[in-house]
């Protein structure tokens, strides 16, 4: 019944009576799940449903106290996957990171329109190199320091092309934390 309901509501968003039906589905599906992660889904969903997506929701700056603890190389994973593909078709940089307080370094490379990140000495060959704190470095990735507060930063030193970071920098999406579950 779901999956239909699911079908008639992305084919007539505006159908209330659809919207109705879905979400009580969604409700009795959440009360009757075992699993806490798909009772909060299937909740979500009906919450959705009959009020619209929510106007503000919980960022990635929520999260810090969780982050914070995240190894550094899933942030990495996570600027690939936000890589403007065809801002970065036949763009190659090189840049370091090298981290102060936890002392770890890593070099991102672009080459044919793929971020990849690599645990090791930075390259002496690179475009740049950014030394920060992780502190710094967390701030920065959820938006809780602007530019002037980095920029201006004592946890911060750019080396190499200037051009070529601000470049490095302008070549990734900021994610979209408020989207649809269900609806269209």
């Amino acid at each position: 019944m779901a999956e239909v309901l699911n079908h008639l509501v992305f084919a007539e968003p505006d159908n209330d009576r659809a919207k109705d039906l879905l979400a009580q589905t969604y409700d009795q599906l959440g009360y009757q799940s075992e699993s806490g992660p798909w009772r909060d889904i299937y909740l979500t969903g009906a919450y959705e449903l009959r009020h619209g997506r929510p106007k503000k929701g919980l960022g990635p700056a929520n999260a810090k106290d969780l982050m914070q603890y995240a190894p550094l190389s899933r942030f990495f994973d996570a600027m690939a996957a936000r890589l403007k593909s065809e801002k970065a078709d036949g763009v190659e940089l090189t840049v370091n990171v090298i981290f102060t307080d936890v002392n770890e370094s890593y070099v991102l490379t672009i080459e044919n329109c793929v971020l990849h990140h690599y645990k090791r000495d930075p390259d002496p060959e690179a475009n740049g190199t950014l030394t920060l704190t992780r502190e710094l470095y967390l701030n920065m990735a959820l938006g809780l320091t602007g530019i002037k507060d980095t920029i201006f930063s004592d946890d911060l030193t750019a080396d190499g092309s200037k051009l070529d970071l601000i470049r490095f920098f302008t070549l990734f999406d900021q994610p979209d934390t408020y989207f649809n579950i269900v609806e269209p």
